[in-house]
């Protein structure tokens, strides 16, 4: 059945009204809150602090590692900054120096020298047996700090998932140790392992603590925290709650065609958020509390995710653009680093987004695709927007966070048969 034959819902754009949690003077708050921290009072004048960076798209990253590097260097410190993110980078110490550059942050910028390497040194052993390794130059420094983004992670579900602790081991123990660590996490589960190693590495005296990142369902800073390692574990699990309890969801409770215009490492480690998506490496639907979808669609990849496509095997079908972008080494390495294949499989893919809208369809389990219900957002972590299909409207008008800010529209084709794009791209700061 071709396009013009088949009969499809309208769809209405929606604003889901989160609660804004923006921070006012991110920098201000950074400052304040190392001022107030007792266990960086304590640290010597003259001390070299390896400062850790990762790669994913915290919103004012850099903003923030800028403000810790003047904290240090205003109590008479010698700050430099690491990257801290596992195989990411296409796993070299190039690329990896590369991604934080593209997030601002470089030595110009940041007004601290940026040292990547891959190199690393082993520190000890887990009580599992688990061989835990740390970055060279921050074993070498006289003090670790990590700039880290807590929040749900897009694999397993625990007390302790992305953040703090989850840097501590597969950021710190750079590509080698990533690998490692994701086998391992195939027999024990990531939080054994993250717990484990985080363990192993605190106690090398080397960790001074971690500065967490919440945000908002906007993406905005929300709070930002000072953990010293005395308590770090127990308050990262707090942290990691309460930004759960904000967490944004598709604006359904089942979902046919979920079309998302773009996928990549800026906007989740996975590609796009699984919990979002509601995907894993062990099928569809598996998490609680997040809608049901059927098929997914995904449109593009995201210049800013640098070729690599890892969680793209998430998706039911794709285009050829988006198949053409795929850096198929950095994508692999992503996959075999975390000792999962199925986010790194190329989706059936087709020319045009007209195409690949005709093929899906018939395949979400009604026999009229009249009756297909259908949210388009821009990706997975910009929900505040989307179009919605008419037969989802009736639930929503019951919701007093959303709101419906437009008339219903089909879908509207350029000549090329793709969709003529409802959002604007994602912003360089994702």
């Amino acid at each position: 059945m071709g396009f013009s034959a088949m009969s499809i819902q309208r769809l209405v754009r929606i604003r889901q009204n989160f609660p804004v949690r923006a921070l006012a003077d991110v920098s201000a708050a950074v400052r304040a809150k190392m001022e107030a921290a007792d266990w960086a009072q304590r640290i010597p004048p003259g001390s070299r602090i390896a400062v850790g960076a990762g790669s994913r798209g915290i919103q004012n990253i850099d903003v923030i590692v800028k403000a810790v590097v003047d904290f240090w260097k205003s109590r008479d410190c010698k700050p430099f900054i690491i990257p801290v993110m596992g195989s990411h980078g296409a796993a070299s110490a190039e690329g990896q120096a590369d991604v934080l550059r593209h997030y601002g942050i470089d030595e110009e910028r940041m007004g601290a020298p940026v040292v990547s390497s891959l190199d690393v040194v082993n520190v000890g052993t887990t009580p599992e047996g688990i061989d835990v390794s740390m970055d060279r130059n921050a074993f070498e420094a006289d003090g670790v700090m990590l700039c880290s983004r807590v929040k749900w992670h897009t694999d397993f579900e625990g007390g302790l998932e992305s953040g703090v602790h989850k840097m501590m081991a597969i950021g710190l123990g750079k590509w080698e140790g990533a690998k490692r660590y994701h086998t391992w996490a195939l027999n024990i589960g990531m939080e054994g392992v993250i717990r484990g190693v985080g363990g192993v590495i605190l106690n090398t005296k080397k960790m001074l603590g971690g500065l967490a990142i919440l945000e908002d369902a906007w993406h905005n800073t929300a709070e930002v925290h000072a953990l010293g390692v005395d308590s770090m574990v127990l308050r990262e699990e707090e942290l990691l709650a309460r930004t759960k309890s904000w967490k944004a969801n598709v604006p359904a409770k089942e979902v046919d065609l979920l079309i998302l215009d773009e996928t990549g490492k800026n906007f989740s480690g996975a590609g796009m958020d699984t919990k979002v998506v509601n995907r894993s490496v062990d099928g569809p639907n598996r998490w609680t509390g997040v809608p049901a979808i059927r098929r997914i669609f995904v449109r593009d990849l995201s210049e800013l995710s640098y070729g690599n496509a890892i969680g793209i095997g998430f998706a039911d079908i794709t285009t050829d653009r988006l198949v053409d972008k795929i850096d198929y080494n950095a994508t692999w390495i992503n996959g075999l680093t975390s000792s999962t294949t199925s986010p790194g499989a190329t989706p059936m893919h087709f020319a045009d987004d007209r195409t690949c809208i005709e093929k899906i369809l018939p395949t979400c389990g009604k026999l009229d695709v009249s009756k297909c219900s259908i949210v388009w957002i821009p990706n997975s972590m910009d929900l505040a927007e989307a179009m919605v299909s008419e037969n989802l409207l009736p639930a929503l008008r019951d919701n007093p966070e959303i709101e419906i800010i437009g008339e219903p529209e089909e879908l509207s084709f350029d000549a090329d048969g793709n969709l003529v794009g409802a959002f604007e791209p994602a912003a360089a700061a994702h």
